[in-house]
């Protein structure tokens, strides 16, 4: 078995967890996943006869060329982009269709709750009201709730890597990686 699904579920894990706490998606794992995976794919190539990694390149290059556009129009963080060609590099562009469709649905529910959630509060009875907004100011102020917000410093959004993560997390446990590369 190759390494590179396992490298690609561990750099999941880790831009998941730092998505949904703090809404960033660290450089400094992406490029050490990243020339990690280049150098064994060209040393398996070089020195060892693999086939060339042809499609494990242009992934890197179709995953950072489908999500800059987004990013462009500030739609989309730079590390979601970034995230997003380490992916193609890792698991080839076959890849990608399906782990952006996957997340782009994911993100969508999101994106509703997200704009039905205020609607939903005036349809609720006066003392619902009144006790949904006091469950949520207890949740504010515990310590754990006040921490992530600061690591957010002031970031908001749908942690979007993480449910690209998700999605590249699932396509690897279904088995579907073998069949695309």
């Amino acid at each position: 078995m190759s390494l590179l699904p396992v490298l690609a579920v561990l750099l999941s894990a880790q831009v998941a967890i730092s998505d949904l706490y703090a809404r960033r998606v660290s450089n400094r794992w992406l490029l050490c996943v990243g020339v990690t995976a280049l150098g064994g794919l060209l040393w398996m190539w070089a020195v060892r006869g693999a086939p060339f990694p042809g499609m494990h390149l242009a992934g890197a290059v179709v995953g950072l060329a489908a999500l800059l556009p987004f990013y462009a129009l500030g739609w989309m963080g730079a590390g979601d982009v970034k995230y997003f060609a380490v992916l193609g590099l890792l698991l080839g562009m076959p890849a990608l269709l399906p782990i952006w469709v996957v997340s782009s649905l994911l993100a969508g529910a999101h994106a509703v709750c997200v704009l039905l959630a205020p609607g939903l509060r005036t349809t609720l009875p006066l003392r619902m009201q009144w006790l949904q907004a006091r469950a949520q100011e207890q949740w504010q102020a515990r310590p754990f709730v006040r921490q992530i917000h600061a690591s957010r410093q002031g970031r908001v959004g749908i942690p979007y890597a993480a449910y690209l993560a998700f999605a590249t997390v699932g396509f690897i446990a279904c088995g579907t990686y073998g069949a695309s590369s």
